[in-house]
């Protein structure tokens, strides 16, 4: 035994010489594994105790990517369209990668050498030679640090920020569990210091700032406890940004004073203080509008029109169609309280998040206090606003809150919204375009704010930010905002938190907006701007109890509506708030109260230029409309002219097209049949149906269109023509029924006139996916004639649609020239992607489907202009709408029918129901000005 164990013992100490490499190596590799461990598990607690606050590097990574609507990860789209590709060079905040820029390429010296990578893209991408100066002036100004001012000063009494260093409180014990200032927090490798940190920390709106472990700079809203501070010896390690200044050391803080309290805006009065009752006061409304909706505006002016209140209009400088309207609308107002913005200095072109949107804000501002000196508040809004409260309401309430003024703030990290609302970047608008040029820093010394640019404001503070000679704060803010994103989002926040009227800040704009992030923010505004945007979705009938849930609150005006979306949601809330109005309309019967007409084109118009597409059709439309009444001996050669197109919709729904068009009665005059040729008619025309669908899937598909134009947050075509001409971008939209099994595989096929495989689509189904869009790689321009387009399942055709794609009459709005005829009416210049094997399968399996027949696209190398290219479009048009009714448009005459004549008399059109020229009681304003509430 004795034996046996000391050869145990041995053996065991044997192998612990051996292996004692291996147990030491092991044991510090669990030692290692415990240390990161415990690190990991501390800045996890770390994390959870201060949520959804991140670093200034990853600001850009934050939740609100999510809470936007936005795809995870979307810092490539801050770039320019040609840099989308390169997302991982987006990852450092304000570094700019740089770049050389081709001189040769400018027709001028530029004053600096530009470097920066979004410069130097800005500066290739524009156009015009004036636009490149622009973008290289404003470059070189920023490079220099002369464009925008370092520091500024506020003048809110309290909270002024500090001068010099900021006022130090002393060294504190922090902890990692508990932070003494836990509301930002940011890392400043090379620059941190108690002042840059201070600025930091002011600049987001926090009246305590602290340096940390050299190279961290945290933010708090709350004042430290004295039982944490310690000898200032215990904050030894050096700033990086002047080593001569502590900051800090492990778990060891220097907090310092910014100069700030802590913001807190104003509660709304919801009842007078005063026991007399008040004098009403007056607003003053600033009608910003856009676009053809010109019916919407006049029945947002008739439901707010008060004798007492200003009405200005500014309409965008480059829509005609809509300040004719506008100005009809000022003449027919006796009253002179509807003024409309006339002259280049009074409009202003303006573009989604331009710098011009807080131009036209303040020009517009100043002419108002001209014109009136007897209004209290100037509120904004556009076309697609709508009341929700009455008249009434809004100025008891307002009569409540005299002198304050009304903005929305973000509700988000100050460093946050920065990041996303690109306010650390400057931008240029030139050419109807803001081009982004590279990053910037916004001066020292004042609280950034922003929000919402619908506003209401006191006409003090309008005064003063309005005012032709502001002060050094506001002269400041101009200069930073002149070459800003969304400037209107932040510059009426920034003054007001920043001048004496800190204390009329109320945290409301008003209104209720309708945020569908994942539909909203689909960056459909890149063709305008260097950046994703957002916008806010239309109310829809189904969205109604939203508003009615806000009879109690603080709302008075809702956006966005649209007649062309959804014309129910603005009949209800208008029966909602006047239902005295609503039971004399039932009562009454009005015709046309169910109907809406949208123009979309004028032959008055000169800006902006009609789609040529559009104007091709509509006036092919027009001539088909007149060949209906024959072609007699006498009058060949009597010329059509195309007046107005129009949208029709009734009982919600999308009814037709309307062409307006006239005759050229001059070569008439000699007939004896000119009146069975009215000199103006209109016409209610129906496109064709298109689609067929295999019997194994009616029901199950609700809608299927080839369509131009898709709004992918409406959901929706907004080309309600429906041409699509050789240069269009056509679209397959879809919507399936809810019992469509998922998920489903769909092939598109999409074969040209010439039954050319052009291009082939997957389509996957998915339950959250039933509705959606799909756009075809098509090359330009594309095959003129009848297009199909084929759907299948299983190797079984379930859908064939055709669409058509007409030849252009018109390019630029002129007639179109021979050279230009023969580039875009004879098909692609560039062969079709598809490889020949695959399109080859699938046309052998399409081939039993499909008829051969000629075309007029086989017209060979013949170009057509003209009348034999209207003739050749006419037979297109002919078969794809159909003209359902027609009426006189003319002026009032004698009508009398020739004997041997087998037309019909025509109905006047101001009699019928459907006409653009019937009775429209809702956007009638002949007697606006005598209404009275």
């Amino acid at each position: 035994m004795v034996v046996m164990k000391t050869h145990l013992e041995n053996r065991s100490s044997n192998c612990l010489r051996k292996y004692r490499i291996f147990f030491v190596c092991g044991l510090v590799l669990l030692c290692a594994q415990v240390y990161l461990a415990y690190n990991f598990l501390a800045l996890e607690n770390e994390s959870q105790q201060r949520p959804g606050k991140a670093t200034l590097e990853e600001t850009n990574f934050s939740r609100d990517d999510e809470d936007e609507g936005l795809p995870k990860g979307t810092r490539q789209l801050k770039l320019p369209p040609d840099k989308q590709g390169s997302s991982n060079k987006a990852l450092n905040r304000n570094r700019t990668t740089r770049v050389k820029l081709d001189r040769n390429s400018l027709n001028f010296v530029p004053a600096c050498e530009v470097t920066g990578r979004e410069a130097v893209s800005a500066i290739t991408r524009a156009q015009s030679q004036m636009c490149k100066e622009r973008i290289v002036n404003v470059t070189c100004l920023s490079q220099q640090n002369l464009l925008y001012p370092t520091k500024l000063q506020s003048s809110c009494p309290h909270s002024l920020g500090f001068v010099g260093v900021p006022k130090s409180l002393g060294c504190f014990k922090d902890d990692k569990i508990s932070r003494l200032l836990p509301n930002y927090y940011a890392v400043f490798k090379t620059n941190n210091s108690p002042e840059h940190c201070a600025y930091m920390c002011l600049q987001s709106g926090f009246p305590y700032a602290g340096v940390e472990y050299s190279m961290e700079c945290f933010c708090g809203k709350e004042e430290p406890s004295k039982t944490n501070q310690l000898p200032d010896s215990s904050c030894n390690m050096k700033c990086p940004g002047d080593p001569k200044q502590p900051c800090g050391g492990y778990l060891t803080i220097n907090i310092f004073l910014t100069g700030i309290q802590r913001f807190k805006a104003q509660e709304a009065r919801n009842s007078s203080l005063k026991s007399t009752d008040e004098a009403p006061v007056r607003i003053a409304y600033l009608l910003t509008v856009n676009g053809r909706a010109s019916r919407q505006v006049r029945r947002l002016i008739s439901i707010l029109y008060d004798p007492s209140h200003l009405f200005y209009i500014h309409v965008d400088a480059r829509q005609d169609y809509m300040y004719r309207e506008m100005l009809e609308v000022e003449r027919k107002c006796k009253n002179k309280n509807i003024i409309v913005a006339k002259g280049p200095d009074l409009r202003h072109a303006s573009i989604w998040g331009g710098a011009s949107l807080l131009t036209t804000f303040l020009t517009s501002a100043r002419q108002m206090l001209l014109h009136s000196k007897n209004w209290d508040f100037l509120v904004n809004l556009s076309e697609s606003d709508y009341p929700i409260k009455t008249n009434a309401r809004l100025v008891e309430f307002l009569t409540w809150n005299r002198g304050m003024n009304f903005v929305k703030s973000h509700g988000r990290e100050v460093q946050r919204f920065l990041t996303k609302q690109g306010l650390d970047k400057t931008f240029v608008e030139c050419e109807a375009r803001m081009w982004r040029v590279g990053d910037r820093k916004l001066p020292n010394g004042i609280q950034i704010d922003g929000g919402s640019d619908w506003v209401a404001l006191s006409r003090d503070f309008v005064e003063y930010v309005a005012r032709p000679e502001p002060d050094a704060l506001v002269t400041g803010l101009l200069k930073i905002f002149r070459y800003t994103l969304l400037p209107a989002e932040s510059f009426f926040h920034t003054a007001l938190r920043n001048s004496r009227f800190c204390d009329t800040y109320v945290d409301n704009n008003l209104h209720v907006t309708n945020w569908k992030r994942k539909l909203g923010c689909k960056c459909q505004y890149k063709a305008v701007v260097d950046w994703c945007g957002c916008s806010p979705n239309d109310f829809k009938m189904e969205d109604f109890n939203r508003i009615r849930n806000t009879a109690e609150k603080n709302l008075f005006f809702a956006r966005k509506f649209e007649p062309v979306i959804d014309q129910r949601i603005i009949d209800r809330v208008e029966q909602w708030l006047y239902p005295e109005r609503a039971n004399a309309t039932t009562a009454l019967t009005i015709k046309g109260y169910d109907s809406y007409w949208q123009s979309l084109y004028h032959h008055e118009d000169i800006s902006p230029a009609a789609d040529d597409a559009l104007l091709t059709v509509s006036s092919s439309l027009a001539r088909l409309v007149y060949q209906r009444f024959g072609e007699p001996p006498g009058i060949e050669g009597a010329t059509v002219h195309l007046l107005e197109t129009s949208a029709y919709f009734r009982e919600n729904h999308f009814a037709g097209i309307l062409i307006r068009a006239a005759s050229d009665r001059l070569a008439m005059e000699s007939s004896t049949l000119m009146t069975d040729f009215p000199d103006q008619v209109e016409a209610l025309i129906y496109p064709k149906r298109n689609l067929s669908t295999a019997r194994s899937w009616v029901g199950k598909i609700t809608s299927m269109t080839i369509n131009t134009d898709y709004d992918q947050k409406e959901q929706m075509f907004r080309n309600f023509l429906g041409g699509v001409g050789p240069m269009s971008s056509p679209a397959l939209a879809y919507e399936f029924d809810a019992s469509v099994p998922v998920p489903q595989n769909f092939t598109v096929l999409w074969l040209d006139p010439l039954y050319r495989l052009a291009d082939i689509n997957y389509l996957q189904i998915e339950e959250s996916s039933l509705i959606g869009y799909l756009k075809p790689q098509l090359s330009d321009p594309l095959q003129i004639g009848i297009w199909n387009v084929f759907v299948i399942l299983d190797s079984k055709i379930i859908v064939k649609l055709n669409f058509l794609v007409t030849p252009l009459t018109h390019w630029r709005n002129r007639p179109i020239g021979h050279e230009k005829s023969r580039e875009v009416n004879h098909g692609p210049a560039t062969p079709y992607h598809v490889a020949k094997d695959q399109a080859d399968r699938w046309l052998e399996f399409l081939q039993p489907h499909i008829t051969m027949k000629d075309t007029a696209t086989r017209a060979g190398s013949e170009v057509r202009i003209g009348w034999q290219l209207e003739r050749w479009v006419d037979t297109y048009i002919f078969e794809h709408y159909e003209v359902s009714r027609v009426c006189d448009a003319g002026e009032e005459r004698p009508r009398s029918r020739a004997k041997h004549s087998k037309s019909p008399l025509l109905q006047r059109c101001i009699a019928t129901d459907w006409s653009s020229l019937a009775p429209d009681p809702k956007s009638d304003v002949r007697s606006i000005c005598q209404k009275s509430r």
